[in-house]
């Protein structure tokens, strides 16, 4: 029983497994996992010399970041790979690369 329980504890999947979703020309995103109070960890792969449309807001709650490879630009500055950002709810950004990127986004609150 006790071995059960752990399985369930457990969900996973893989990059390639998960279905993309386009944002904009040349942004994709994979959603890995959904947790129960609306949190979710995804995905974002970016091409060189892409940029989100328009202003992505934080919101309900804050995002974290990480860049796993390339360079991720906010607006303001450069994240290189390796990079963890935490952006406060309600805070706000545009999302650009002109490397490429891929990024782990993690929403603790949706």
């Amino acid at each position: 029983m006790a071995s059960e329980q752990h399985e369930l504890a457990y969900t996973w999947t893989t990059v390639r497994e998960t279905p993309v979703r386009e944002l904009f020309p040349g942004i994709r995103l994979r959603t890995l996992w959904h947790g129960d109070n609306g949190a979710k960890a995804c995905f974002l792969e970016m091409d060189a010399n892409t940029r989100w449309e328009g202003v992505d807001v934080h919101e309900p709650g804050p995002e974290e970041v990480f860049v796993v490879s390339g360079t991720f630009n906010d607006g303001e500055r450069d994240y290189p790979a390796g990079s963890f950002i935490h952006a406060a709810a309600g805070t706000t950004h545009v999302p650009q690369s002109t490397t490429g990127c891929t990024l782990f986004l993690f929403y603790p609150e949706g």
